[in-house]
């Protein structure tokens, strides 16, 4: 993923922070709800690795999304906002020129 050079303000960080910590939470606890529908089904040993796949895969896209360096921002928010985690109306306070460049971002 590509990176920016653009500066962030102190307030700015703290909103960053705090709609990444929001995205986080709603995105691990719809993975927990949907892992404890999956553990019910398990009927045997295929089913349990499959579970242990699923749950590397997810801790893998997971710890990769939820990038805290500032050069990353509008491209981490872009993606949870597409996928849902996030809405665009969660990151008022920052510059309009950023929230614009996250508006473009989830159309690509």
């Amino acid at each position: 993923m590509p990176k920016t050079d653009i500066d962030w303000t102190i307030a700015e960080k703290e909103l960053a922070q705090a709609a990444f910590k929001k995205a986080y939470h709603r995105e691990v606890a719809a993975l927990v709800d949907e892992v404890k529908d999956k553990v019910e089904a398990i009927a045997g040993l295929d089913e349990l690795w499959q579970l242990h796949d699923y749950l590397s895969a997810r801790r893998h896209d997971i710890d990769g999304k939820y990038d805290y360096r500032d050069s990353m921002f509008l491209f981490a928010f872009s993606q949870l906002i597409k996928e849902g985690w996030l809405s665009l109306e969660e990151l008022d306070g920052l510059h309009p020129s950023k929230q614009k460049k996250v508006a473009a971002l989830t159309r690509m």
